[in-house]
């Protein structure tokens, strides 16, 4: 997720995102998405169980900002809002 100027950058795991959407969108959540404004999908994955869609979560992480860019433009190039589709 992002925030409208695509500024910043927030990555996470749940395992109900349109009621996770829902929260950013609506500042439910205290913290980080809260305080910058993030309420914009530009990408996710769907994983088959909890374990693998954390160990994607922590290596995501782990990345440069250069690197998650290109994985969000491989998909989604113009940084739609993906929620809307959903």
């Amino acid at each position: 997720m992002t925030n409208k100027s695509n500024a910043v950058l927030y990555t996470g795991v749940t395992n109900d995102l349109k009621r996770r959407i829902f929260e950013h969108k609506n500042k439910l959540a205290d913290g980080f998405t809260k305080k910058y404004n993030v309420n914009k999908v530009v990408f996710y994955e769907i994983f088959n169980s909890p374990a693998e869609a954390i160990s994607a979560e922590k290596k995501i992480k782990g990345w440069v900002r250069s690197k998650k860019i290109d994985l969000i433009k491989n998909i989604n190039p113009k940084f739609n809002d993906l929620s809307e589709g959903l």
